[in-house]
């Protein structure tokens, strides 16, 4: 068995190749994950959460790996991260204007993407095209590049009326979707959505929503060497122990030969880690 590495677990590191690189990360260790499909890794939930925000101790973690004062407080974790369109910056009320700044006042993309089905979603432009990889996407194209989040929001919400913006994450570690032709879908969908994003542009200004009607669409191969016929989800906060063959990785989970694992959903959860 290799030495051991111990750390708080953070979002799996990936690189856009084929197929896609991955590594896991544990505090200051950085681990490469293709070459250990096939291999048993050993992980054991240390019962902490570091807290990602100020490094505090405790017992359970809020919005994926945060104490609750950092949970209420920080601006990475207010609700409008979830619902852009919600944003809150002009009303004088952001919980950090500096932070939202440097994130949120910058050219955001709204896309199309093949996950477990086709999806529209939003992502900052320098997240592209890891944002696809974290969701496991086969395929995704650009469709607008719009000036803020809060503008990229109130395309997706046009958009929502015809399409989902969610991915069935039990389908996509399944298998990898049917191919999709999606400059066709966003002609049709764009079509479809004519007037609502006509009167966007004439409230907004054409210049701040620009359609990407030549962008190229980005296709993902993922290092697994099996996908499970049923999806068995591990919890730390109930099973301190796992352990298991790694089979894969796709988006952010780690697929064993006994159960799949978010890596995301635990970040902060201090894990000791041994391969076998």
């Amino acid at each position: 068995m290799e030495s051991s590495l111990e750390g708080p677990l953070a979002k799996l590191e990936s690189q856009h190749s084929a197929p896609v690189s991955y590594w896991l990360r544990l505090g200051e260790h950085r681990l490469a994950l293709n070459p250990l499909i096939g291999r048993r890794i050993h992980l054991h939930y240390r019962q902490q959460v570091v807290c990602q925000g100020c490094g505090r101790i405790s017992k359970k973690s809020f919005g994926q790996g945060y104490c609750y004062p950092c949970f209420r407080s920080l601006p990475q974790c207010d609700s409008c991260m979830m619902k852009p369109e919600t944003c809150h910056f002009d009303a004088g009320t952001c919980r950090d204007e500096s932070w939202a700044q440097q994130v949120c006042m910058h050219d955001h993309i709204v896309y199309l993407a093949n996950s477990s089905s086709l999806k529209v979603g939003i992502t900052r432009i320098s997240q592209v095209p890891v944002r696809w990889i974290d969701q496991g996407a086969s395929q995704a194209l650009p469709i607008y590049r719009v000036a803020n989040r809060r503008l990229s929001g109130l395309v997706e919400v046009i958009f929502k009326q015809h399409v989902s913006d969610r991915t069935s994450w039990q389908a996509m570690l399944k298998g990898d979707p049917a191919p999709l032709d999606l400059q066709a879908e966003a002609r049709r969908l764009i079509a479809l959505c004519a007037e609502p994003l006509a009167e966007l542009e004439r409230e907004q200004g054409i210049q701040r929503l620009v359609r990407l009607d030549d962008a190229e669409s980005f296709g993902f191969e993922y290092p697994v060497s099996h996908h499970p016929s049923k999806v068995k989800a591990f919890n730390l906060d109930k099973e301190a122990q796992v352990s298991g063959i790694l089979e894969g990785v796709k988006g952010q989970y780690l697929l064993f030969d006994n159960g799949v694992l978010n890596v995301r959903k635990f970040s902060g959860y201090q894990v000791g880690l041994s391969v076998e």
